[in-house]
């Protein structure tokens, strides 16, 4: 493990917070494209189904 002396705490504690942001970005990111696609699949549906 690195040696990070007296800093250890605040070096680890701002990683950890990064990587729980980028994994809450990734989420919320998956999330919103899970909800496009369903409103583009209804889209199409609607469009398909009225002409």
């Amino acid at each position: 493990m690195l040696e990070l002396g007296k800093y250890a705490g605040a070096v680890l504690s701002s990683w950890g917070v990064t990587l729980g942001l980028i994994g809450l970005l990734v989420a919320v990111s998956w999330v919103q494209a899970r909800r496009v696609k369903a409103a583009l699949d209804a889209a199409e549906a609607r469009r398909k189904g009225g002409a």
